[in-house]
């Protein structure tokens, strides 16, 4: 089946009709009933807002219909592929560099000791004495008994 090609840059949206030959009518219906006078293939609506609009192309009696719901921007830039691929090669080269430095230079890093946080001698090592008990936690002493006799479970 014949396919209408629409091309947008910026505001301005071209549709094609799919006739082959010339002598073709457009219909604009939408916001605004219009009518061209214009016997070309391709229709040029010229800072297009956005907004959807049904198009016809007539030739003869046959008809071809479009609905159109194109979204146009003032201030894009267009890019191609080969620009596209150009900006994600280089972010990845950049980010692979920097990977490779901060590599390297913790690498050269990780052998040395500091001198300065470290005054212990190195010969043997001392043990810790045992942590002070916490108080709340004390065991129960032979003479405290009877302070402690009032927490046993109570028969109903």
């Amino acid at each position: 089946q014949e396919e209408f090609l629409v091309e947008i840059s910026g505001t301005t949206v071209t549709v094609t009709c799919p006739f082959e030959n010339e002598g073709i009518q457009w219909t604009l219906s939408g916001r605004t009933e219009a009518t061209t006078e214009k016997k070309e293939r391709k229709f040029i609506m010229r800072d297009h807002d956005s907004a959807p609009v049904n198009l016809t192309c007539s030739q003869d009696k046959k008809n071809r219909q479009l609905y159109l719901n194109a979204r146009v921007c003032a201030n894009c830039e267009e890019l191609d592929a080969l620009t596209v691929a150009g900006i994600i090669t280089a972010d990845l080269l950049i980010t692979l560099g920097v990977l490779i430095l901060v590599y390297y230079c913790s690498k050269g890093r990780k052998g040395q000791a500091s001198t300065a946080g470290n005054t212990r001698p190195r010969g043997q090592k001392m043990q810790r004495p045992p942590p002070v008990p916490n108080p709340d936690y004390e065991p129960i002493r032979k003479g405290q008994r009877e302070l402690y006799a009032g927490l046993a479970p109570r028969g109903l």
